[in-house]
């Protein structure tokens, strides 16, 4: 008598379980570090449009840099660049994103700092080319 067996063992279920459990624990840690590593590539796009906003277009045209920063006085730069992944715009209290201008006289500084706070490395600091 020939017995013929159809479906699975306990063992093979068990182990396509664990398999299964395994590889979506590794996805979802993955899925958080690229959304991490996505967010600070955003912070380090919108410091690096600033900074070129300030050096290219600015600077020449005024021969200082401003002691606040906005789309107000640099048009050049995306408005929404301005406000961090938090819903809150450059230099009011809890931005990532911070402009310290130094050696100002009447609004009109000679050197500046951009900065953001990063999750995966240490922060992200420009200083302008003039001082």
């Amino acid at each position: 008598m020939i017995k013929n067996s159809r479906g699975f063992t306990v063992i093979e279920i068990i182990f396509v379980i664990v398999l299964i459990g395994a590889a979506s624990i590794i996805f979802f840690i993955q899925k958080q570090n690229l959304s991490v590593v996505a967010q600070d590539n955003t912070s380090k796009t919108a410091i690096n449009a600033m900074y070129y906003g300030l050096e290219e277009v600015f600077y020449p045209a005024n021969q200082y840099y401003p002691q606040t920063i906005s789309s107000d006085n640099l048009k050049s730069v995306d408005p929404t660049l301005f406000t961090d992944q938090n819903g809150i715009k450059i230099g009011e209290t809890g931005s990532v994103y911070t402009y310290l201008p130094t050696n100002c006289t009447d609004s009109k500084c000679k050197s500046y700092a951009l900065k953001t706070s990063l999750n995966k490395e240490d922060d992200y600091i420009k200083t302008s080319r003039n001082n």
